[in-house]
């Protein structure tokens, strides 16, 4: 198998390592920490560490491609300043990252959204800017450009109670990034540039996990089993059940959403004795949050559902 990069070590399971996540451990040693949103394949974000060898910096994004990328390109560049989170920034900044914990962060040509209907799933509304203040030290700078001037202002209408002073203005080309690239060979030369500087802090705790409640039942036959979807504040759909019957263990498939989170895992149900016990499966890495433990509430449901004249 093909290797696509060289080294995993800059990349850090957030969901996995205690939260909030501990900068002077993870770098070992005490330093500015500049973050950046949607790095790409890293280039700007191996750059800005190449520059300032005295900063650590951190990368977040959503697609595995770009994490891989950017891994080869830390590790081309010999760099021991630079670690990589895989996932959505927004949960990541709610439950991953201490408040006052960064001196900058930085989002280089986000996905505007332009279709209306998509507008639910852009980045830095007003609730999202109050998030990226109350990481950010006092006097701390988020950094946003954009090629989308609709989007650039969308983003300014957001600023409102948010805590930030705003200095705006349309800039040349200047960070060298993919994007960039792409937008110059279509014929755009002008670009919308945002320096967002906290001047008052923002009040956000961070998003606490929630103990999770697992259960054993007495009874579970896959063959009636049939757990019930949830659509309300929190969305819960179950996509599939697998049973093995000669080790007695079922996998369900689940997808939670609520908030800005949204986590697909496997619930394990397991013959242990006389009983089957429910929980969410070894490994999924999944956050234990409202909508898993309703996921496991509705399992549970599911099985005791059966009448006494059903159950095996």
């Amino acid at each position: 198998m093909r290797a696509y990069y060289r080294s995993l070590r800059p990349l850090v399971l957030w969901r996995e390592t205690a939260r909030p996540l501990d900068w002077r451990q993870l770098f070992g040693r005490e330093a500015p920490v500049e973050l950046e949103i949607g790095f790409g394949n890293g280039d700007y974000l191996v750059a800005r560490a190449q520059q300032h060898p005295e900063r650590d910096f951190v990368g977040i994004e959503l697609e595995w491609e770009g994490v891989q990328r950017a891994l080869r390109r830390v590790a081309g560049a010999g760099l021991t300043n630079v670690r990589l989170l895989l996932g959505d920034a927004r949960p990541i900044l709610a439950r991953a990252i201490a408040p006052r914990s960064l001196h900058r962060l930085y989002a280089l040509f986000p996905c505007p959204w332009p279709k209306k209907h998509h507008h639910k799933h852009r980045l830095f509304d007003q609730r999202q800017l109050q998030l990226v203040n109350s990481r950010l030290h006092d006097g701390g700078e988020f950094y946003l450009l954009t090629d989308h001037e609709e989007y650039f202002q969308w983003v300014l209408s957001n600023l409102t109670d948010t805590g930030f002073s705003a200095f705006a203005r349309t800039v040349p080309p200047q960070v060298h990034t993919k994007y960039e690239q792409k937008w110059l060979a279509e014929g755009k030369t002008r670009f919308y540039e945002l320096t967002l500087t906290k001047t008052v802090h923002c009040e956000v705790p961070l998003t606490e996990d929630v103990p999770m409640e697992t259960y054993r039942v007495p009874v579970f036959d896959p063959s009636r089993f049939q757990p019930a979807d949830i659509h309300e504040a929190v969305h819960v759909v179950f996509k599939e059940t697998r049973y093995d019957p000669v080790h007695q263990v079922a996998m369900v498939r689940v997808v939670v959403s609520e908030d800005d989170l949204v986590q697909h895992f496997w619930i394990d149900i397991a013959r242990e004795g006389n009983e089957w016990r429910i929980r969410p499966a070894l490994g999924c890495g999944v956050l234990p949050t409202v909508g898993v433990q309703r996921a496991l509430d509705a399992v549970r449901d599911a099985c005791l559902s059966l009448s006494p004249a059903q159950r095996p």
